[in-house]
């Protein structure tokens, strides 16, 4: 029987530009929740940013692994972290000074609103350059001279360049920089998270499951992209979205609906009813392999 369920949020559980997960998402972690279940988040944001992703509603957040897996909670509580040397960050910002459109970003968590991740302050640019790409930066965007804490906890590289070279601009990225892991948090969108070599989504998945005393098989994930691929790898129910990317698809053992039909959520409730009834639910039945690779 699945226990836990950990799910991406945005383009998984929350629609490509929703403002919030919908009544009905909320509704089916309740169910969960109150079938004894276990649910949480692990997502690319912050923890302070669920107030927001999820109404208000605290219960939905009090497990989850935040930051792409950097930070996970149990029942409210942090019980593991793991920090981005700012060292080893200003070499990036300095190495990413040659790629007109880019820019090195890391977050003050400590200045907070109700709709990002902390203030965002920049690096390896210029604010005239900044100003020629106002779409993807911003108006007035908060500039640094140089990286004045030893840790950091939330950092990436946020673009305004044609997909194609963003792939190649995180390639290279991997190549100069092997002390961190360069990964895309969305399909076409315009950052490249970083996160400490060998850590992610994947390893916050078993630190979860160790403290909650369940194991591998007793967790479902659900993912839409790179920053997912680990967790998806990590467990045996693991599940895309339909509007999933390629590689997302790759690693994954089932596939479910579009997160704008609040596919996940569906499944949700088929976990809350067969934590009641023993079934196994529809959405991690075996699929025909000829059905999957065509569809």
């Amino acid at each position: 029987m699945i226990k836990l369920a950990l799910t991406d949020l945005d383009n998984t559980l929350i629609p490509l530009g929703a403002p919030h997960a919908s009544l009905r998402a909320i509704a089916a972690i309740h169910a969960m929740l109150d079938a004894g279940l276990h649910f949480g988040p692990v997502s690319g944001r912050v923890p302070a940013a669920m107030r927001w992703m999820f109404g208000g509603d605290e219960a939905c957040s009090r497990t989850g692994a935040f930051v792409n897996g950097q930070l996970v909670y149990v029942d409210g509580q942090p019980v593991h972290a793991e920090l981005l040397s700012g060292r080893e960050l200003a070499k990036v910002g300095a190495w990413i000074r040659s790629y007109e459109g880019c820019a090195l970003v890391v977050y003050d968590l400590d200045d907070l609103t109700e709709t990002t991740d902390g203030a965002a302050y920049y690096l390896g640019t210029t604010a005239d350059e900044l100003a020629r790409h106002e779409a993807t930066f911003g108006r007035n965007p908060r500039m640094l001279g140089h990286l004045d804490r030893p840790t950091y906890i939330k950092s990436n590289v946020r673009c305004d360049i044609p997909w194609r070279e963003m792939i190649v601009l995180r390639n290279e990225l991997r190549r100069q920089f092997p002390m961190f892991d360069f990964v895309f948090p969305t399909l076409n969108g315009p950052f490249i998270d970083i996160l400490p070599h060998g850590w992610s989504k994947g390893c916050a998945v078993k630190v979860l499951a160790e403290y909650l005393g369940i194991t591998l098989d007793e967790i479902a994930v659900f993912g839409d992209s790179e920053n997912d691929i680990s967790m998806l790898e990590a467990v045996p129910h693991s599940v895309v979205v339909r509007n999933a990317s390629a590689d997302a698809v790759a690693a994954a053992n089932y596939r479910i609906g579009l997160a704008a039909d609040d596919a996940v959520a569906d499944a949700l409730f088929a976990l809350a009813d067969a934590a009641r009834t023993g079934e196994c639910p529809a959405f991690l039945r075996p699929l025909d392999p000829t059905v999957r690779s065509s569809s």
